[in-house]
């Protein structure tokens, strides 16, 4: 009977033994070993034996990466304007070592850092470029709290502003001046239209100007080609006659045209249509 109580307490000593001495380690996490109080190693994902009552876990890291919600914190222009920015950051532990004796608490470190940071970078700008200057706001942030987390293991991965909420009158006077924008907007559009239709109706009339004046350009040259060929005919008959006759009456100034062209017409119809010989125009000479 001793004897079955003796195994019993023995067994009972070896689940405790066992239970206290082996570690089994999650994917993606990382246990901080000590040795009587002292740093002794890390352990990775997997099972693992400590010496009992000597080695025991003294902080468990999570390796994935994690999300903290930076609360909500009034911010100052450097238009001195208030506005409300809360934003959201992603980090991930590195070094757990480190994170277990660089700092007490890295999330509340790297939290509060955020916040300082970000009234800094607001701080330098004006409040109409803080709605289109987030980006380079995260990346300020970012790399002002990597410089201090190398220091606790820990990776700032990224950082990004959820929502800024400047003051009701701002906001107003903000809805205001963008509806004097628009409103700005469209009277200069409509203004460019007219402008436009004008300077179209106006290209038009050039244009029909333009051609009325080629076409009338036009119709001089081919009349005074025209003429030219008839009194280039007039010179070939003319001298045709000149052989054929030596009576001829010709006009007493060779600069009148018309009446070049009329004896040039008669001459070509030939002195089967020609009229009867009238007397010699006053100035009229006979070859």
């Amino acid at each position: 009977m001793y004897t079955s109580y003796v195994f019993i307490a023995l067994a009972l000593i070896a689940v405790i033994v066992v239970f206290r001495t082996a570690t089994v380690v999650p994917q993606q996490s990382a246990y901080v070993v000590e040795n009587l109080g002292k740093y002794s190693r890390t352990l990775q994902a997997g099972f693992h034996i400590l010496i009992p009552f000597v080695e025991r876990v003294a902080y468990r890291h999570n390796l994935k990466e994690q999300a903290l919600d930076v609360p909500e914190q009034i911010c100052i222009t450097k238009d001195n304007v208030q506005v409300a920015v809360d934003a959201v950051l992603y980090m991930q532990v590195l070094d757990p070592h480190l994170a277990s004796y660089g700092i007490t608490n890295y999330a509340f470190a790297i939290g509060q850092l955020a916040q300082t940071t970000l009234r800094s970078e607001i701080g330098k700008i004006e409040l109409d470029r803080t709605f289109e200057a987030r980006a380079a706001i995260n990346a300020n942030v970012v790399s002002e709290l990597d410089k201090a987390s190398v220091a606790w293991g820990v990776k700032v991965m990224r950082y990004e502003i959820k929502n800024i909420t400047p003051p009701k009158d701002v906001l107003s006077a903000m809805e205001k001046q963008m509806r004097a924008e628009r409103e700005k907007r469209a009277v200069v559009l409509t203004s460019e239209g007219e402008r436009d239709a004008k300077i179209n109706q106006a290209e038009g009339d050039k244009q029909r100007v333009i051609k009325a004046s080629e076409a009338t350009k036009q119709q001089q040259i081919n009349e005074a080609d025209g003429q030219l060929r008839i009194g280039e005919e007039y010179v070939r008959q003319f001298g045709k006659l000149a052989k054929e006759t030596t009576t001829l009456v010709v006009p007493g100034n060779l600069s009148d045209l018309a009446a070049v062209v009329s004896m040039a017409t008669s001459i070509i119809r030939g002195p089967a249509a020609a009229p009867p010989e009238a007397p010699a125009r006053p100035g009229g000479r006979t070859a």
